[in-house]
């Protein structure tokens, strides 16, 4: 019998809870300074983007939530957005197995990801989520481990 794999039930927990906010945000906006760094592999083959997009980032980009954004819907399996590249609204769809890093800044809340490993790996070998600290472009947020929280 195979052992039970807690690193990706952390990451299927942990995608869950980015779901949860991404809904959240899509039903009624982003509440007060909330605002997100979702960094996302570009290379993934259910991501879309523009063609220009990729070819300026293929491994990975960073999306900035906050501001301007449009047509936000969440599906069980991602989210499609559209955001502002340049005065230049382009449409992404998001899967949420993309997703690396997930930041909100405003209350130094932070998630990273250890991304799927080659085929033919083994997955036993596979880390558990990492938390820890992420910088970000304007502000800088702590990523807080859970032990923190324990009494």
């Amino acid at each position: 019998m195979r052992g039970i794999d807690y690193g990706n039930l952390m990451h299927d927990a942990m995608r869950g809870l980015i779901r949860k906010v991404m809904e959240g945000v899509a039903q009624d906006g982003l509440p007060g300074e909330h605002h997100f760094f979702i960094t996302v592999d570009t290379a993934h083959p259910e991501m879309q983007m523009a063609d220009w997009l990729r070819e300026r980032y293929p491994e990975e980009i960073t999306l900035v939530i906050q501001h301007w954004f449009d047509n936000l819907t969440v599906d069980d399996d991602g989210f499609a957005i559209t955001l502002n590249f340049g005065n230049a609204p382009e449409p992404l769809y998001i899967p949420f197995d993309a997703i690396s890093t997930f930041v909100d800044p405003s209350v130094e809340f932070g998630l990273r990801f250890e991304l799927h490993h080659e085929e033919g790996e083994d997955d036993e070998d596979e880390e558990a989520p990492m938390l820890e600290d992420a910088p970000s472009e304007e502000k800088s947020g702590e990523v807080v481990s859970l032990d923190r929280f324990r009494k």
